[in-house]
């Protein structure tokens, strides 16, 4: 059986879906390609599953290349810093070279050419890239993980975000759920839709701070891009979460893509993860 390639195997502080995703296949027997930036102890751990860790960074051709050679389905993602259209165009091109026949690849909720936020913008322009590449590419266009509210939260004991009011509308999943429905659409034989919109649970922001134990502050965007780059010490995360939030309050009371989606049960098995369940999970960590 050919390999299936995972890559952000290591995983990270953003939802570290790939990590999930390899973890899941190992565990069902699959044999996995897992593709790691660093070649240190989270990939040991990999190795030490079973995985076929290979070290590299995405955005180069000489990495990715080999990496793809034998393999028919791979999960692809990138996390929110620079460098994410250089990976898809790469990957795109190796996986055409490589006959891969299905990919599929993690993008957000609004990912349109008239998105709210610059990202947003770029992963539309990745989705068309990989598309045109002919890889049978399936887009999992996800909400705001559960973990963005907890590395907001850090040490203060608040939800400070740049959102309003406690009555904004926000539309949230937990990364695990993410990462089931990339384990079932890889597995899955037949033709699956190739965009699929995933949110688990759409509650106000205020209802969030509270399931989660703290208040929510509403924070002006200039002390909260501050304050966020001291987190993230990255400038395109920062420009993203920024307007990510500030979207979020212009919108205010929803949109139509605010609504729990009932593809996670399909290929996961059962309903989404709460945001209540997240927290009592943490807690017990």
């Amino acid at each position: 059986m050919e390999p299936i390639l995972v890559t952000g195997a290591g995983g990270g502080s953003q939802g570290a879906t790939g990590r999930t995703v390899t973890e899941t296949l190992v565990r069902e027997g699959l044999p996995v390609r897992a593709f790691v930036h660093s070649d240190d102890g989270r990939a040991a751990e990999l190795k030490d599953l079973g995985a076929d860790v290979v070290v590299g960074d995405l955005r180069e051709i000489s990495a990715v290349r080999p990496a793809v050679r034998g393999v028919r389905r791979a999960y692809f993602t990138y996390p929110v810093s620079a460098g994410m259209l250089d990976a898809a165009a790469v990957f795109a091109a190796a996986g055409t070279e490589a006959g891969l026949e299905r990919v599929v690849a993690t993008s957000q909720l609004g990912s349109d050419p008239a998105a709210g936020t610059p990202h947003m913008r770029r992963h539309w322009v990745a989705e068309q890239v990989l598309d045109r590449a002919g890889i049978g590419a399936v887009h999992l266009r996800a909400a705001v993980f559960f973990e963005n509210l907890r590395v907001a939260i850090g040490d203060r004991g608040e939800l400070a975000l740049p959102m309003g009011s406690p009555d904004t509308v926000l539309p949230l999943i937990a990364a695990e759920d993410v990462a089931g429905v990339g384990v079932g659409v890889l597995r899955t034989e037949g033709p699956v839709d190739p965009v699929l919109w995933l949110a688990g649970e759409v509650m106000t922001v205020g209802a969030a701070a509270e399931t989660l134990g703290v208040p929510y502050v509403d924070l002006d965007p200039e002390e909260y891009a501050r304050r966020a780059m001291g987190i993230y010490r990255d400038e395109v995360t920062v420009e993203h979460l920024t307007h990510l939030w500030t979207m979020f309050a212009a919108i205010g009371s929803g949109h139509e893509l605010f609504r729990v989606t009932e593809t996670i049960e399909q290929f996961t098995g059962r309903p989404p993860r709460t945001l209540r369940d997240y927290a009592a999970g943490a807690g017990e960590r």
